[in-house]
């Protein structure tokens, strides 16, 4: 068996409850549109066509950015991070959160842009 994996999304986690001088900053910086989703956790900043998106989201913890991994197995894709040396650090809803070996975080999510199956990398199961 095998499963494909890609880089899918840079997430800018930002402490606060208000998203709103974050957008402006990060979509000023980036000159390209953005909006908060309804619940006001998330903002997404997409580029033209399927350029990878930021994604800017509300959190309890220090600020930091991180990036989702999008796959088409998520169980492989963690086991073959974990080969490589990161760990597992929580399942939340539906993405387990990761760390690397040097301390960053990163997510492992379903495919999230078109073109996944055309342009992600294949890996063979060990």
């Amino acid at each position: 068996m095998s499963h494909k994996s890609r880089l899918g999304c840079i997430v800018i986690d930002c402490k606060t409850d208000d998203l709103t001088d974050a957008l402006v900053f990060w979509s000023g910086l980036l000159g390209l549109p953005g909006s908060i989703d309804a619940d006001g956790k998330y903002a997404v900043i997409q580029g033209p066509g399927d350029e990878i998106r930021v994604l800017i989201q509300a959190v309890d913890h220090e600020p930091r950015v991180h990036l989702d991994i999008e796959t088409d197995d998520k169980d492989a894709e963690r086991d073959r991070l974990a080969a490589l040396g990161a760990r597992e650090v929580r399942q939340l809803k539906s993405w387990i959160v990761m760390e690397a070996p040097t301390g960053h975080r990163f997510c492992i999510v379903d495919p999230q842009r078109r073109e996944f199956d055309d342009n992600a990398a294949t890996w063979e199961e060990v």
